[in-house]
């Protein structure tokens, strides 16, 4: 069974920083894509950032500049660092994968984690 587990999300004041951990475990062949989406009250989840097993990233244009995405493939990891933050990040923020189980691919959630930007 594979599980997400996010971390790092808080309370922060309007051009702080958070930084965002996702770590993965469980039965898996490999990692193709993890990314970091967001849902605010009243809002469609919407894709933050993304990262493939080949490094390539895709950042949202609204936090282009502000947010990067890495990840540590050998831990099974996927990072958010969150600059300049403004108080329309206030999002709940999950981690997703896509991992190959057993031949097939399929896409995997984390709980979620708050991230309020307020002073």
């Amino acid at each position: 069974q594979v599980r997400l587990v996010e971390s790092g999300g808080g309370l922060v004041q309007p051009g702080g920083s958070l930084r965002l951990s996702c770590a993965a475990s469980g039965s898996m062949s490999s990692i193709n894509f993890m990314a970091w989406y967001r849902q605010a009250p009243g809002k469609q989840r919407e894709l933050v950032a993304s990262i493939t097993s080949g490094s390539s990233t895709n950042i949202a244009d609204s936090v282009k500049g502000r947010f990067t995405i890495s990840s540590d493939n050998a831990k099974k990891m996927v990072f958010l660092q969150m600059n300049s933050l403004k108080t329309e990040d206030t999002a709940t923020y999950y981690c997703a994968i896509v991992a190959v189980v057993g031949g097939p691919s399929f896409q995997y959630w984390g709980q979620g984690t708050q991230v309020t930007v307020s002073s």
